[in-house]
């Protein structure tokens, strides 16, 4: 496993690395995504300098393979969602990374909160977010560390 401050790319650290991530790997992190467009809206980031899905090596992929299994699992242990969509846009930060969004048919409450999924059926709303602050983005990146295998 590589140490947090030394694989750091520009898009890791637009998400707000590395006090977003909520588990690293050898060649990706997964973090919170601080704009909560659903709750559990994560951002799955590569550690490797690439900004094309096929310029990363094979052990990412196989890596990956694993790191997606247990997203889905932690995801559905803390907040049951419905459907979880995975996108890889990288338009403005290119980067490797996807933004793992969990969806919502029905509001879900949390930390005293309702997260509202405003794409719902429909493609992820990523500019309608769900408001929370450092705290509430802190008990979120928790109560999933907990749930993760």
């Amino acid at each position: 496993m590589t140490s947090k401050s030394n694989s750091l790319n520009a898009t890791m650290r637009k998400f707000g690395a590395p006090q977003t991530i909520i588990r690293q790997y050898q060649y990706w992190s997964v973090m919170l995504r601080p704009a909560q467009a659903t709750l559990g809206a994560l951002v799955l980031a590569a550690h490797e300098p690439a900004e094309a899905f096929s310029q990363l090596s094979p052990e990412s992929f196989t890596e990956l393979h694993s790191i997606t299994g247990q997203i889905e699992s932690a995801l559905t242990k803390a907040f049951q969602y419905d459907k979880i969509n995975y996108l890889m846009l990288m338009m403005v930060d290119p980067d490797v990374h996807f933004h793992v969004i969990p969806r919502y048919a029905q509001p879900k409450p949390f930390a005293g909160m309702e997260f509202i999924d405003a794409g719902w059926p429909a493609m992820p709303n990523l500019g309608q977010v769900n408001t929370t602050d450092a705290a509430i983005n802190q008990h979120i990146m928790n109560h999933l560390q907990s749930c993760w295998s």
